[in-house]
C-alpha cells in the first residue's frame, strides 16, 4: 500500500503546510537538506491553493496539522512529546493542539454500540445524552444503565476512523522513505522508526479493550491510594469500539473558581496529585500518561479521581531505580553520584569522563536550586538534564521522555493550583521512601531472596551445569564425566546456596540493627 498513490495525499499536505506558513518550520525541525526542500516545495506550491485554510490565530503548525485532521493531529500530540526529533521550538508549539473534533450524530453512536455490544441501546440504557465531548478518535456520551440505574460514560469511535488512520499512516511511511532517501542526514531522527511508534500508540487507542484493560491494572494497582479514585470499567458494556465506565462526578481541576467555592484545600490537591503521580511511576512502575486537567475532577469528597486510559506509560524495575537515584542525588546536590548512575546504568558511554559530566550536571542543578521556590521545576530539571545527558552520547529513552512530558503537564496542575509550590519538597518525600524500599537493604535483601528462588528451582541441575562448564573450559572435547567429581560439584552447589542464604540472613539482621 505504501506506493505512488500516496503522493496526491502529501502534495494535499505539503499545499496545507504552505498555506499556513507551516513548511518552513516542520523542514527545519527535520533537518532538511537542499534536496528534500526543493522537492517540497516544488510539490506544494504550485497546488497552494488546495491547501486547507484553517484558523489563522493558531501558530503555524498547530493551524496545519488541526486543519489536515485526526491523523495529523495525533501525530502532532505524539511528536510534541519527541523534542529530539522536532526540536524544542516545533515540540513546543505542538503541545498546544487540542484533540477536538465536531461531533459525529448521536443515532450514529447508538448504531456503533448496539453493533458492537448486540443489544439495542435502549435495551442497554434508559438514557443515552448526546454527546458531551468529542476528540479526534472517540466521543463520550453519558447514560443509565436499564437494569441498575447507574449513570456511565459511554466512549464511541468515530464511525470508520480505523479505516482512515491506515491510510494516514500508509502515507506517513512512504512520508519517512522518501525523507530518508532525499536528505540522508534525516536518518538519524530514525524518520521510519519515529512513524512506527506512532502507528503503535494509536493501534492501541483504536482498540477501546486496551483502554479497559490498561484501567483495569492502573485500579488495581491504586486501590490502596487514599484520596484517588478511578471510575470502574463496565466489561460487559464494553467492547473494541466501545467503552463503559462509572460516570466521573466532580469538579474540573482547572476550575479553580469552583473548588474554592466547594471549600477543597488547593494546597493539599496539589501536594496530592504530584505525589500520587510519583508514587505511581516509581512505585507501580505504571502511570497515567496524559494527566492534565481535562482528564481529571475533584469529587465531593475531595478525592482526585483520573479518567481517559489512552496513553499509558510503563517503566520496568531497574529504570525505576536509576530515575529515583537520579531524582535523588539532584536533590541532595550529589552531582558525583547522579553522574555514576548514569555511567552505570550504561546511560552514558563508558569512554566519556565521569568528573566532566559531574560538573556538566552541577551547572544543570545548581542555577533551579538557586530560584525561588515557586519557580521550582522538576519538568525544567529534566528538560536541561536530557539536553547535557544528549551532547556526552546518551541515547533517547522513549520511556524516559514519556515520563518527562507527563510531569511537566503534572505539575502544570500542581502549579495550577497552588502557584506557590515547592516542587522539590513535595517530592523529596516519595522519592525517599522509594529510595529506602527499592535500594536500600530491605531491597537487597528481596533481590537475594528472588535470587535463591531461582537457583533453588535450577538446584538438581546445578552439579551437572557446573561439570559441564568445567569440562568445556578445561576440555573442549566431550569425555566421560568421572564419577568422583559429581559429589564435589553437588557440594559446591549446596555450598552456594548456603553462601546466599547466609548473605541474606546478614542483611536482615543489619537491617533489622538499623
Amino acid at each position: 500500500m505504501r506506493g505512488p498513490h500516496n503522493i496526491w495525499r502529501l502534495i494535499r499536505t505539503g499545499a496545507t503546510l504552505e498555506r499556513a506558513g507551516a513548511m518552513n518550520v516542520v523542514l527545519d525541525a527535520f533537518e532538511a537538506g537542499p534536496l528534500l526542500r526543493v522537492t517540497a516545495r516544488t510539490l506544494a506550491l504550485p497546488f497552494k491553493w488546495l491547501g486547507y485554510r484553517g484558523d489563522p490565530s493558531m501558530p503555524p503548525a498547530t493551524r496545519a496539522l488541526t486543519a489536515l485532521g485526526p491523523a495529523y493531529i495525533k501525530f502532532g500530540q505524539i511528536l510534541s512529546t519527541r523534542p529530539d526529533v522536532v526540536g524544542d521550538e516545533l515540540a513546543v508549539q505542538l503541545k498546544v493542539l487540542q484533540d477536538k473534533l465536531p461531533p459525529f450524530s448521536i443515532a450514529e453512536a447508538k448504531a456503533e454500540v448496539a453493533r458492537e455490544i448486540g443489544r439495542p441501546v435502549d435495551e442497554l440504557f434508559s438514557a443515552f445524552s448526546e454527546p458531551v465531548a468529542a476528540a479526534s478518535l472517540a466521543q463520550v456520551h453519558k447514560a443509565t444503565i436499564a437494569e441498575t440505574g447507574e449513570e456511565v460514560a459511554v466512549k464511541v469511535l468515530r464511525p470508520g476512523i480505523e479505516r482512515a488512520f491506515r491510510k494516514d499512516i500508509d502515507a506517513f511511511y512512504f512520508a519517512a522513505r522518501a525523507i530518508e532517501v532525499l536528505s540522508p542526514a534525516s536518518r538519524r531522527l530514525r524518520p521510519m522508526d519515529v512513524i512506527t511508534h506512532f502507528e503503535g500508540v494509536v493501534m492501541g487507542e483504536l482498540d477501546l479493550r486496551l483502554e479497559s484493560s490498561a484501567a483495569s491494572e492502573f485500579a488495581a494497582n491504586t486501590v490502596e491510594d487514599k484520596g484517588f479514585a478511578l471510575p470502574a470499567v463496565k466489561w460487559h458494556l464494553s467492547g473494541r469500539r466501545v467503552m463503559t465506565m462509572e460516570w466521573a462526578e466532580g469538579i474540573g481541576a482547572a476550575d479553580v473558581d469552583a473548588l474554592d467555592a466547594a471549600g477543597h484545600d488547593r494546597k493539599e490537591l496539589a501536594t496530592r496529585v504530584l505525589q500520587l503521580f510519583l508514587q505511581h511511576a516509581l512505585r507501580d512502575g505504571f502511570f497515567h500518561g496524559d494527566m492534565h486537567q481535562g482528564n481529571l475532577k475533584v469529587a465531593a469528597n475531595g478525592d482526585i479521581i483520573a479518567y481517559d486510559f489512552g496513553i499509558m506509560g510503563r517503566i520496568d524495575s531497574y529504570t525505576r531505580r536509576v530515575y529515583a537515584e537520579i531524582l535523588f542525588g539532584f536533590i541532595r546536590k550529589d552531582y558525583k553520584r547522579v553522574a555514576e548512575v548514569h555511567f552505570e546504568a550504561g546511560y552514558v558511554p563508558p569512554d566519556r569522563d565521569v568528573d566532566e559530566f559531574a560538573r556538566a550536571l552541577r551547572a544543570v542543578g545548581e542555577p533551579i536550586f538557586g530560584m525561588d521556590a515557586s519557580r521550582i521545576s522538576m519538568a525544567r530539571l529534566l528538560a536541561y538534564l536530557f539536553e547535557v545527558t544528549e551532547r556526552f552520547g546518551m541515547e533517547t529513552r522513549t520511556e524516559l521522555i514519556l515520563l518527562q512530558r507527563t510531569m511537566v503537564v503534572v505539575e502544570g496542575v500542581a502549579r495550577t493550583l497552588d502557584p506557590r509550590m515547592n516542587i522539590w519538597d513535595v517530592a523529596r518525600p516519595v522519592v525517599e521512601d522509594y529510595i529506602k524500599e527499592s535500594i536500600g537493604p530491605k531491597a537487597l535483601l528481596r533481590d537475594l531472596a528472588k535470587t535463591m528462588q531461582v537457583i533453588a528451582r535450577f538446584g538438581p541441575r546445578l552439579p551437572q551445569l557446573a561439570e559441564d562448564a568445567l569440562i568445556r573450559t578445561t576440555n573442549p572435547a566431550p569425555e566421560p564425566r568421572p564419577a568422583s567429581v559429581r559429589p564435589a560439584l553437588l557440594w559446591m552447589g549446596l555450598g552456594a546456596l548456603i553462601a546466599l542464604a547466609g548473605i541474606a540472613v546478614g542483611v536482615g539482621l543489619v537491617e533489622w540493627l538499623a
